[in-house]
């Protein structure tokens, strides 16, 4: 498995959201072993599925975010609600090497997501954490951090 960069147009489509009843696949569960196994490789703190080539609404998120025990896998997440305050901070992109940009990003955030076993969950994040979620769907709705 190969991160994607940019040009590469995957990188700007939507990402196709995930059925429920797809979750059971076991090429889907080896998909997403397989982007962990890759994010920690190139040192990233989240990846998605689009930036390995696959169109499907999925992000995977380094425990060294933040406030995480275990790396959190986020199937079709949805930000529901955060914060008025915003922060403006440098980010990088493993699908754009070399790449800085500063981003304006909301400090806190609820997201609603499935995880592994088909179960819907909430989770609340804040600061890295926040924002590395945010990147990361950006992703799956197309968006890049050169776009913003």
């Amino acid at each position: 498995m190969k991160i994607i960069t940019y040009p590469n147009p995957i990188l700007q489509a939507p990402a196709q959201e995930i059925n429920l009843a797809d979750l059971a696949v076991k090429k889907l569960q080896k998909l997403i072993k397989n982007m962990v196994k890759n994010m920690h490789k190139a040192d990233g703190v989240g990846l998605a599925a689009p930036q390995v080539g696959k169109s499907l609404r999925i992000s995977v998120i380094n425990k060294k975010a933040g406030g995480l025990t275990d790396d959190l896998i986020l199937i079709n997440p949805v930000i529901i609600s955060g914060s008025l305050e915003t922060e403006i901070q440098q980010e990088g992109c493993l699908s754009l090497p070399g790449v800085q940009i500063k981003i304006e990003r909301t400090k806190w955030i609820k997201v609603k997501a499935i995880d592994l076993n088909g179960n819907r969950f909430y989770l609340e994040a804040r600061d890295l954490l926040a924002r590395v979620i945010q990147h990361e769907i950006d992703h799956l709705d197309g968006v890049l951090i050169i776009d913003k």
